[in-house]
Protein backbone atom coordinates (compact mmCIF):
# COMPACT_ATOMS: atom_id res chain seq x y z
CA UNK A 1 0.00 0.00 0.00
CA UNK A 2 0.73 3.89 -0.63
CA UNK A 3 -0.21 6.79 1.99
CA UNK A 4 -2.17 7.52 -1.35
CA UNK A 5 -4.46 4.30 -0.31
CA UNK A 6 -5.75 5.87 2.73
CA UNK A 7 -8.93 7.30 1.58
CA UNK A 8 -10.18 4.08 -0.44
CA UNK A 9 -8.62 2.20 2.47
CA UNK A 10 -11.06 4.10 5.44
CA UNK A 11 -13.97 3.90 3.21
CA UNK A 12 -13.64 0.16 3.41
CA UNK A 13 -12.59 0.62 6.83
CA UNK A 14 -15.74 2.63 8.25
CA UNK A 15 -18.12 0.67 6.30
CA UNK A 16 -20.26 -1.66 9.43
CA UNK A 17 -21.08 -4.36 6.90
CA UNK A 18 -17.45 -4.48 5.31
CA UNK A 19 -16.21 -5.26 8.74
CA UNK A 20 -18.86 -7.18 10.17
CA UNK A 21 -16.70 -10.12 10.93
CA UNK A 22 -13.89 -8.42 12.51
CA UNK A 23 -13.29 -8.40 15.99
CA UNK A 24 -12.43 -5.09 16.33
CA UNK A 25 -15.21 -3.51 14.25
CA UNK A 26 -15.03 -0.02 12.11
CA UNK A 27 -12.20 2.07 12.00
CA UNK A 28 -11.96 5.16 12.55
CA UNK A 29 -9.80 7.74 9.79
CA UNK A 30 -6.69 7.92 12.33
CA UNK A 31 -7.12 4.14 13.21
CA UNK A 32 -7.19 3.87 9.84
CA UNK A 33 -3.84 5.85 9.05
CA UNK A 34 -2.31 4.23 12.25
CA UNK A 35 -2.31 0.74 10.59
CA UNK A 36 -1.58 1.92 7.03
CA UNK A 37 1.55 3.63 8.22
CA UNK A 38 2.32 0.21 10.60
CA UNK A 39 2.29 -1.46 6.72
CA UNK A 40 4.07 0.68 4.63
CA UNK A 41 7.19 -1.10 4.48
CA UNK A 42 5.77 -4.76 5.48
CA UNK A 43 5.30 -5.56 9.10
CA UNK A 44 7.73 -3.73 11.59
CA UNK A 45 8.73 -7.00 13.03
CA UNK A 46 8.32 -9.20 9.53
CA UNK A 47 8.87 -7.01 6.84
CA UNK A 48 8.27 -9.86 4.40
CA UNK A 49 4.70 -9.89 5.66
CA UNK A 50 2.35 -7.44 5.91
CA UNK A 51 -0.53 -5.72 3.86
CA UNK A 52 -0.73 -4.82 0.38
CA UNK A 53 -3.52 -2.96 -1.75
CA UNK A 54 -5.83 -5.15 -4.06
CA UNK A 55 -5.55 -3.34 -7.26
CA UNK A 56 -7.52 -4.55 -10.24
CA UNK A 57 -5.57 -4.84 -12.92
CA UNK A 58 -7.75 -3.47 -16.25
CA UNK A 59 -8.76 -0.60 -14.12
CA UNK A 60 -6.44 0.15 -11.74
CA UNK A 61 -8.96 0.56 -8.93
CA UNK A 62 -8.55 -0.08 -5.27
CA UNK A 63 -10.65 -3.19 -4.51
CA UNK A 64 -8.88 -3.73 -1.17
CA UNK A 65 -6.10 -5.20 1.22
CA UNK A 66 -4.78 -8.67 1.27
CA UNK A 67 -1.62 -9.76 2.53
CA UNK A 68 -0.13 -11.89 5.52
CA UNK A 69 0.16 -11.49 8.93
CA UNK A 70 1.94 -12.96 11.69
CA UNK A 71 0.45 -14.37 15.09
CA UNK A 72 1.53 -15.98 17.76
CA UNK A 73 -1.31 -19.16 18.71
CA UNK A 74 -0.67 -21.14 21.43
CA UNK A 75 3.07 -20.48 21.36
CA UNK A 76 3.48 -21.14 17.91
CA UNK A 77 3.94 -18.63 15.09
CA UNK A 78 1.35 -19.31 12.15
CA UNK A 79 1.03 -16.71 9.31
CA UNK A 80 -2.39 -15.71 8.46
CA UNK A 81 -3.54 -15.32 4.76
CA UNK A 82 -5.96 -12.09 5.30
CA UNK A 83 -7.94 -10.60 2.87
CA UNK A 84 -10.81 -7.67 2.49
CA UNK A 85 -12.99 -6.35 -1.08
CA UNK A 86 -15.04 -3.65 -1.40
CA UNK A 87 -18.46 -4.57 -1.00
CA UNK A 88 -19.13 -3.71 -4.63
CA UNK A 89 -16.72 -6.06 -5.83
CA UNK A 90 -17.82 -8.64 -3.96
CA UNK A 91 -18.89 -12.58 -5.14
CA UNK A 92 -16.66 -11.40 -8.67
CA UNK A 93 -13.63 -14.05 -7.59
CA UNK A 94 -11.14 -11.10 -6.44
CA UNK A 95 -10.52 -12.65 -2.36
CA UNK A 96 -9.98 -15.94 -4.18
CA UNK A 97 -7.53 -14.61 -7.11
CA UNK A 98 -5.43 -12.83 -4.39
CA UNK A 99 -5.91 -15.92 -1.79
CA UNK A 100 -4.19 -17.73 -5.09
CA UNK A 101 -1.56 -15.44 -5.97
CA UNK A 102 -0.42 -15.37 -1.93
CA UNK A 103 -0.54 -18.53 -1.79
CA UNK A 104 1.54 -19.23 -4.17
CA UNK A 105 3.97 -16.13 -3.16
CA UNK A 106 4.28 -17.94 0.38
CA UNK A 107 4.99 -21.09 -1.19
CA UNK A 108 7.54 -20.21 -3.67
CA UNK A 109 9.40 -16.75 -2.63
CA UNK A 110 9.01 -16.91 1.54
CA UNK A 111 9.08 -20.71 1.21
CA UNK A 112 6.54 -20.89 4.21
CA UNK A 113 5.20 -24.22 5.41
CA UNK A 114 1.63 -23.40 6.39
CA UNK A 115 -0.64 -20.31 6.16
CA UNK A 116 -4.41 -20.08 8.18
CA UNK A 117 -7.30 -18.25 7.92
CA UNK A 118 -8.75 -16.76 11.58
CA UNK A 119 -12.75 -16.69 10.33
CA UNK A 120 -15.09 -15.44 12.39
CA UNK A 121 -18.29 -17.82 12.88
CA UNK A 122 -20.60 -17.17 10.80
CA UNK A 123 -18.34 -15.61 7.73
CA UNK A 124 -19.52 -18.13 5.02
CA UNK A 125 -17.93 -15.78 2.75
CA UNK A 126 -14.43 -16.42 3.74
CA UNK A 127 -14.97 -20.32 4.94
CA UNK A 128 -15.94 -20.19 0.69
CA UNK A 129 -12.56 -18.33 -0.47
CA UNK A 130 -10.41 -20.15 2.54
CA UNK A 131 -12.04 -23.97 1.17
CA UNK A 132 -11.29 -22.69 -2.97
CA UNK A 133 -7.81 -22.35 -2.24
CA UNK A 134 -7.44 -25.76 -0.24
CA UNK A 135 -7.59 -24.98 3.17
CA UNK A 136 -9.63 -26.91 5.74
CA UNK A 137 -11.26 -26.42 9.11
CA UNK A 138 -8.48 -27.07 11.63
CA UNK A 139 -10.23 -26.12 15.02
CA UNK A 140 -11.95 -23.74 16.77
CA UNK A 141 -9.80 -20.75 18.25
CA UNK A 142 -10.48 -18.54 21.01
CA UNK A 143 -8.23 -15.21 21.36
CA UNK A 144 -8.54 -11.74 23.18
CA UNK A 145 -10.53 -10.90 20.30
CA UNK A 146 -13.14 -13.58 21.01
CA UNK A 147 -13.80 -17.13 19.30
CA UNK A 148 -13.24 -17.58 15.76
CA UNK A 149 -12.43 -20.44 13.46
CA UNK A 150 -9.06 -21.69 12.19
CA UNK A 151 -8.40 -23.26 8.49
CA UNK A 152 -5.33 -24.37 7.43
CA UNK A 153 -3.08 -25.27 4.40
CA UNK A 154 -0.08 -27.36 4.52
CA UNK A 155 2.58 -25.44 1.67
CA UNK A 156 5.09 -28.13 1.58
CA UNK A 157 4.12 -32.01 1.72
CA UNK A 158 5.80 -34.18 4.02
CA UNK A 159 8.57 -36.43 2.42
CA UNK A 160 7.38 -40.20 3.15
Amino acid sequence: MVPDDLEALYALYRDPEIRRYFPDGTRTLAETRDELNWFLNGHPRHPELGLWATIEKCSGAFLGRCGLLPWDIDGRLDVELAFLIDKTRWREGFATEAAQAIVEHARTVLGLQRLICLITQGNAASVGVAEKIGMSFERQHEDEFGPCHIYALALVTPES
